[in-house]
């Protein structure tokens, strides 16, 4: 630990004295999360953007992995790779966090767990998104503690005729074989790009134990996990264009207590989902109409154990189509209208055959009255047979006090209904086992509503520092809580006397937090630059009856996060570190502890001996610390990984 101390230390003299040129760059990109289009300082939002370059430099292993390392971001993984992780935001389940691919939703009507599970290839990546804080009047159900929208590359009209391949492929302890690959081709009007990620490994070996008179077997953290995408499009005569894209993300890993802390797990899962999307796009003068089409179609096979009928298979679909129309009205107002129509459904031999609709209209106005101000107001109305009628709306501010200091605040409400899982989980099983999870058809829809004040300070030319307090109060959330099948009314499947974590509201949560932020880049010339950010988030989440549940309280109280990249010449080197500290918890069936808190280090370098050929090393877990960030699923230890990449642009 003395040693982790140091490094920790050493990374937070390193970040003070090189903040560059990175918040100027930044503040003044359209974010494409935002309906009308406008800059970050403009939204009054908490805003961060990963770009192409930053993405490849990191040291990571699957984009849940790279995400975790942006403040204010926590990733709960079961597996390091990417095989399964929560992605969690500001106190919010990892349900309560939404997912978007090119503004459309990505959000599995089975079950959060999935949420992570992004069919965009790394070199597909133009640049990702995150929005911190509520956003269900643009977006819908689900957009309670964040968004994060993944743009991947398309047309660009400033651009002329050019040819875009890049690629790397590792090779690591555990017979680990990482690949990346991607192209991007633009001829005139018409583009084409794709990629594809492969990630790879017989896992660690976790030895056999004996817990409370239990042999618990031996096995190994095994993952296989591949993606791969293409897109095509063209711009059309009168400012259409028109974008197709299909994408596959394929998984297979062991599962062992992923889920459960039963002595009886023996689990694998393999899942697949199928990406397609379809947008066309008119723009004209002062307006733009999107239309998109997405369709998500996802498939699940979970396996408890070898030893006897334990196989749960799903099958679930997801077609979303969203019209927007954005109109700038004048230089001082700009608005948007939209609406959305979804359908939802499920095949399962354990949660049964179900299926959805959902209907939604919004508007968002932005208004600037002075040039120091600008304010937007959101509205949406939704319909949903699972939760009926609702509306959300949004109020957000930003004020430019003065060159440095930008005031922002926002208030809105967020809603969201429980998945298939959390209505259907174990329904069909017959003579369910202790400890299982089981579903509720009588959930309530999530009702929040969330506050924030922050402000963004320039320092010096282009230091930044950003900090924000927010505050979510909450009704009927969802979660699972230990309950005697006395107390459950659909016990029929249940033992005597035994308890389950049976899905329940659970009234009245309040989160409260602080997030604080630092953001550098020292571009000293062409060849040498030093990018990089620290990050620390308190939160703070209490309920009246004094529940205790799985998620809702299972994020870190306190998160501090790192992550700067140095490039000099052909050299670059990247470190990323995390220290959290969080309730701890045992589990004595398996006689696995969940510690109060970690610190995890990763650190990578490159070299680039010529314009299309380098060379990479990367350790992931330096310190090679035993932790875990689900109860009873271990992470991996210390992993070497050495490779080549290759590059023609």
């Amino acid at each position: 630990m003395q040693s982790q101390s140091i490094f920790v230390l050493a990374c937070l003299l390193l970040v003070v004295p090189i903040y560059g040129q990175l918040s100027s760059e930044v503040d003044t990109v359209t974010v494409k999360s935002a309906r009308v289009p406008m800059t970050i300082a403009q939204t009054g939002r908490n805003i961060s953007l990963l770009r192409p370059k930053e993405i490849r430099q990191a040291p990571y292993t699957s984009l849940d992995d790279l995400l975790q390392y942006v403040p204010g971001i926590e990733v709960q993984s079961r597996n390091a790779f990417g095989a399964q992780g929560d992605i969690t935001m500001r106190g919010a389940t990892f349900s309560q966090v939404m997912v978007l691919v090119d503004g459309m939703k990505l959000n599995d009507p089975l079950t959060g767990h999935f949420n992570h599970a992004i069919p965009v290839a790394t070199a597909e990546i133009e640049r990702i998104e995150v929005l911190r804080g509520a956003a269900a009047a643009i977006y819908g159900a689900d957009a309670v503690g964040g968004v994060i929208n993944v743009v991947t590359k398309s047309y660009q009209p400033d651009r002329s005729d050019y040819t875009e391949i890049e690629g790397q492929v590792n090779y690591g302890d555990h017979s680990l074989l990482m690949g990346r690959q991607g192209f991007a081709l633009q001829r005139g009007r018409q583009f084409i790009t794709g990629g594809f990620n492969l990630t790879q490994s017989l896992g660690e070996p976790i030895p056999e134990r004996s817990v409370n008179g239990n042999t618990l077997s031996a096995f190994r953290n095994y993952f296989d996990v591949k993606t791969v995408g293409v897109q095509l499009g063209t711009r059309l005569d009168n400012g259409w264009q028109v974008r197709y894209r299909t994408a596959y993300d394929h998984r297979d890993f062991s599962a062992r207590y992923f889920y459960t802390t039963s002595a009886f797990d023996k689990s694998t899962e393999t899942t697949g989902t199928w990406w397609n999307q379809l947008q066309v796009r008119k723009t004209r003068a002062n307006s733009t109409t999107h239309i998109n089409l997405a369709h998500k179609r996802n498939t699940d096979v979970f396996i408890f154990s070898p030893d006897f009928p334990s196989t749960n298979e799903h099958v679930t679909h997801f077609t979303n189509l969203n019209v927007n129309h954005n109109w700038t009205l004048s230089p001082q107002f700009s608005m948007n209208v939209g609406t959305q129509v979804d359908r939802r459904s499920i095949e399962s031999n354990d949660r049964g055959d179900h299926q959805d609709w959902h209907f939604g209209v919004y508007g968002m106005g932005v208004w600037q009255p002075a040039a120091a101000w600008t304010l937007t107001a959101s509205a949406r109305v939704d319909y949903d047979e699972n939760y009926d009628l609702e509306f959300t709306p949004q109020l957000n501010a930003s004020y430019q006090a003065t060159p440095a200091l930008r005031l922002r605040a926002s208030a809105g409400r967020s809603i969201r209904a429980a998945n298939y899982t959390e209505r259907y989980v174990s329904f069909n099983l017959p003579n369910l086992t202790p400890g299982r999870n089981l579903g509720n058809s009588n959930l309530l829809a999530e009702r929040s509503w969330s506050e924030e004040l922050g402000f963004d300070l320039d320092l010096g030319r282009a230091w930044q520092w950003k900090a924000t307090g927010f505050l979510r109060q909450s009704g009927n959330l969802i979660d699972y809580v230990e309950t005697n099948e006395s107390n459950i009314p659909n016990n029929q499947n249940l033992q005597d006397g035994a308890n389950y974590f049976f899905a329940q509201n659970i009234s009245d949560v309040v989160t409260r937090g602080v997030e604080t932020e630092l953001w550098f880049g020292k571009v000293f010339d062409e060849r040498r630059q030093l990018r990089g950010s620290l990050g620390y988030t308190y939160l703070n989440t209490t309920n009246e009856e004094g529940i205790v549940s799985v998620y809702i309280s299972s994020h870190a109280r306190h998160l501090l996060t790192t992550n700067w990249i140095l490039s000099a010449g052909g050299l670059d080197f990247a470190v990323n570190g995390l220290y959290k500290v969080r309730n701890a918890r045992f589990a004595e069936s398996i006689g696995s502890e969940l510690e109060e808190s970690y610190s995890l280090w990763n650190v990578r370098a490159g070299h680039s001996i010529t314009d299309q050929f380098g060379i990479q090393v990367q350790i992931h877990n330096v310190f090679d610390v035993a932790y875990q960030d689900i109860l009873g699923a271990p992470m991996p230890g210390r992993w070497f990984m050495a490779g080549i990449s290759f590059g023609i642009r």
